[in-house]
């Protein structure tokens, strides 16, 4: 349970990040606990959700990999101590420095997401007399219950390669000698809920593996991505996501072979509830029928609900008291879609009152930006303050 210090949290310029560093070790050591139940299983962290550097470094000294979708994300994830033995890299459009910076590093795994980068690959490894290690991402055509904008597994999509076009990538993989396929990996979207949408992508798996079989064709990794969820209406129920069940639905309803080792790409379910933006009231604005907080953050620091019309809980920290109104909560962007989120239920708020945006953790710091030309967010951890 996140607590917050107003009178400490008052005298830090705002917006800015806060990160709560004991209910961040305590989601590590309940994933990590989880992971250990099962001998061949294996996570690794999606630096996409955040690349702090200091968070970056809690994650990597519990033993965890890196699942990186950019070369800056692999030398993010290096400069913080994480093994290139446990990176895998993913993304649909890998750069040829990128790849090479993958080449160079040793990383344990390319993701690749279709032919013509297979070849790519082939011919920047062959140029360096190495072999690289490539898991074929497949597009198992399984729906997610997320938002449209989070949800990569269905067949018309950027994402992956279409199980119909796998017999073509074997053909293709057979003439490129600098090329060593490992695996197979998914990822069927984001911030997912029903454990029936992972139960799908094992019995999706369990075809696609069969034909591959038939087809002489023996993996010795599975890569399932991640999407786990978390609740975001109320993180204080939920501060840790059920990664028990999470992990149970894929040991009870994938059938793995007894050599291959199972890979997770966890992101958003380990550092989302851990985080928190920090803004403060600039104007309490009467409008006709409403009022509007304005507070001194808005979408350059948190995107998502312009973005995604993510909902964030929002809670004034420095009037604990057990009187309300409602507010729209805005920012101070000249985009009409810098809104928080409109008729929220607030303590009474005034100008200078902190108000803290919760469950910022994931896609919140890493996304900021400097439209309008603010500074981006600093970032504090609570043993700091």
């Amino acid at each position: 349970m996140t607590t917050f210090c107003s009178d400490k949290l008052q005298k830090i310029t705002t917006p800015f990040y806060y990160y709560d560093s004991v209910l961040l070790e305590e989601t590590l050591n309940e994933v990590k606990k989880r992971e250990a139940a099962y001998s061949n299983y294996e996570v690794h962290y999606a630096v996409k959700a955040n690349a702090n550097n200091t968070i970056l470094q809690k994650i990597q000294q519990k033993g965890f990999g890196a699942d990186c979708v950019s070369g800056g994300e692999i030398l993010a994830a290096i400069e913080a101590g994480f093994s290139p033995n446990k990176i895998v890299f993913a993304g649909v459009g890998k750069s040829d420095w990128e790849i090479n910076v993958g080449l160079d590093q040793n990383i344990f795994c390319f993701n690749v997401e279709s032919i013509p980068e297979l070849l790519v690959i082939n011919e920047l490894a062959t140029a360096k007399q190495k072999k690289a290690s490539i898991a074929i991402r497949l597009n198992p055509d399984v729906k997610a219950d997320t938002h449209a904008n989070i949800s990569t597994g269905q067949k018309e999509t950027k994402f992956g390669i279409y199980f119909e076009d796998m017999d073509k990538v074997l053909d293709v993989l057979r003439t490129c000698d600098a090329i060593e396929l490992i695996g197979i990996h998914f990822h069927i979207g984001s911030q997912i809920l029903k454990m029936d949408n992972f139960v799908s992508l094992c019995q999706r798996i369990n075809q696609i593996q069969d034909h591959l079989e038939q087809v002489g064709v023996q993996l010795k990794h599975i890569n399932v991505g991640g999407g786990l969820g978390i609740n975001y209406t109320d993180p204080e129920q939920d501060p840790i996501p059920n990664f028990a069940d999470y992990f149970a639905v894929f040991n009870t309803h994938l059938h793995l072979r007894d050599t291959q080792k199972l890979h997770f790409e966890l992101g958003r379910s380990i550092v989302a509830q851990c985080g928190s933006l920090i803004s403060k009231v600039l104007y309490i604005k009467e409008g006709v029928n409403k009022k509007f907080a304005i507070l001194d953050a808005g979408m350059t620091e948190l995107i998502r609900p312009a973005l995604y019309q993510a909902y964030h809980k929002i809670e004034n920290i420095s009037n604990p008291q057990e009187e309300y109104e409602e507010y729209d909560v805005v920012g101070p962007i000249c985009e009409s879609s810098d809104v928080f989120n409109k008729n929220v239920k607030l303590n009474v708020a005034k100008r200078g009152d902190l108000i803290a945006i919760r469950s910022a953790g994931a896609y919140g710091e890493v996304m900021a930006s400097g439209y309008n030309c603010r500074t981006l967010p600093k970032s504090y951890f609570s043993e700091e303050v």
